[in-house]
This record gives C-alpha cells, structure tokens and sequence, in this order.
C-alpha cells in the first residue's frame, strides 16, 4: 500500500469544517469563533514549522541539534504547566517546579523506550527520538496542569480545614494527604480515559496514522500499545512530582500552611 500524499486543496476542503464551527459560533453568539479561527492558524503555522525543523534534524542526524530541540520543547511545556492553574506561586517558583517535573518525567520515560523496547541505531535516531519526546510531553502536560491546578485550588478552598488539623497537632503531610491524592488522581483521569477507549470506541492517532501510512494493523497495534504504556508513566510521574513539589512549596520550616505564596490569576 503506498501513502496517499495530501494536495493544497484536500486540506483546504478539510479546513471548511473548520469555517463551519466558526460560523455556528458566530449565528449562536457563542462567541468563540475568533479562538477557533485564531487556533487553526497558529496550529497550521505551528505544524508547518515543525515539519521543516524535522526535516533538517532528520538530514543532520545531529545529536547537539536534536538536545537543543528536545530542550526547547520541553521549555514550552513547562512554561504551559506553569501558567495554567488558576492560583500559582509568586515568583518563578510554578515555572521551577514545571521545569523539573518535564525534564524528570519525559527524559526517564523517552530513555526507556529508546534503549529497552525500541533500540534504534544510534539511540538518539531523530526519526523515533523527537517523536516519542512529543508525544510524551503531551501527556506529561496535561497530567501535571491538571494536578496543580486540583491541589492549589482545593487547599485554598480548604484552608480552614487544613488549619484546624494543624492547630490540633496533625503533621501537615497528613493534613494535605486528601488534597494531595485527589490531585494525583484527577491529572491521571486523561490517560485512563484514554487507554479504556482506545480500540473499542477510538482508534488512537499514532496507530490510525500508521495504518494510514501503510504499516501493517498488528505492527501498528504494538507500538500504539507501547505508546499507551509509555505515556501512562509519564502521567504518572509527572502528576505524583507535580503535586508533591508544590505541597512542600507551601509549607515552611514551622510546617505552616503558607497559602500567602499563592496568587490567583484569571
């Protein structure tokens, strides 16, 4: 099966459904035409992009090319893990707590995979290296967004609760332990949702490219699997470091609940 290659005008027939939406929000007064307009673009501008800085990477096979893109797209995840929640810590300390919990989790997962189950010649091969950081930085995103925006916004809302226990003499891991483990548990929500619909309900990206590609079904089952698996690590670990961190950042030498070092943002 050889890969149909896409014309202009085949992503500009597809682009209509995107005018569609556009229209809807406009007629319903929905007001969310320009977000969907202003997305699509930077989405094709983005990906367009992206596509030229492969090709160069793949042409070089340079390891000190692929480290400087690898470290720039986890650069823009952290930063993205840090600005969502609603309240943050003052300062740069969100940004410091993003940066370790990207680099930790992605780098441990992507290593894994690189030189255990799929051990490409040489290990750092752009064509699987670059993709999988993506892919897993992704996940790593959304968990770890999702955990810190929980936990900061239940211990705010709990405030006093959290107080009362400490004034009782409750140690102050304890006192955060419901905060801190439904946190964990909503970051994981994405990934488990994913992994209980994919083959049944959906077919996953990776796996619907590939057949599409050409590649055999179960060849493409396997690495979706793969995939699956390596991105519920990295879920894991970026949501358990996420939420731990900042539980110790809003605490201090007098195990205080220091709510003071948050700020909220609209």
């Amino acid at each position: 099966m050889n890969p149909i290659h896409l014309q202009p005008l085949d992503l500009g027939i597809a682009a209509s459904l995107v005018l569609l939406d556009a229209a809807i929000s406009m007629v319903l007064g929905l007001r969310i035409h320009r977000q969907i307009l202003w997305s699509a673009i930077r989405m094709v501008v983005q990906l367009v992009l992206v596509g030229f800085v492969l090709r160069v990477a793949f042409t070089l096979n340079s390891p000190f090319f692929i480290l400087c893109l690898v470290i720039l797209m986890i650069t823009a995840a952290a930063r993205e893990i840090a600005v969502r929640p609603a309240h943050r810590l003052q300062g740069f300390a969100n940004y410091r707590i993003a940066a370790v919990v990207v680099s930790f989790s992605t780098t441990a997962v992507v290593l894994l995979a690189l030189l255990t189950a799929i051990r490409p010649t040489p290990w750092y091969d752009p064509h699987y290296a670059i993709p999988l950081v993506g892919i897993v930085l992704g996940s790593v995103l959304n968990s770890a967004s999702l955990g810190l925006d929980t936990f900061f916004s239940g211990v705010v809302n709990g405030r006093a609760a959290i107080e009362a226990q400490l004034a009782l003499g409750t140690k102050f891991h304890r006192a955060l332990m419901p905060y801190i483990s439904d946190s964990i548990r909503k970051g994981l929500i994405p990934i488990i949702n994913q992994m209980s619909a994919a083959g049944i309900i959906t077919l996953p990206g990776i796996m619907t490219g590939q057949i599409l590609a050409g590649v055999d079904p179960i060849e493409a089952v396997k690495y979706q699997i793969l995939l699956m698996f390596l991105l519920t690590g990295g879920s894991g670990l970026s949501a358990v470091a996420a939420v731990y961190f900042a539980s110790w950042a809003i605490t201090d030498e007098r195990q205080r609940l220091r709510i003071d070092r948050l700020t909220k943002h609209k």
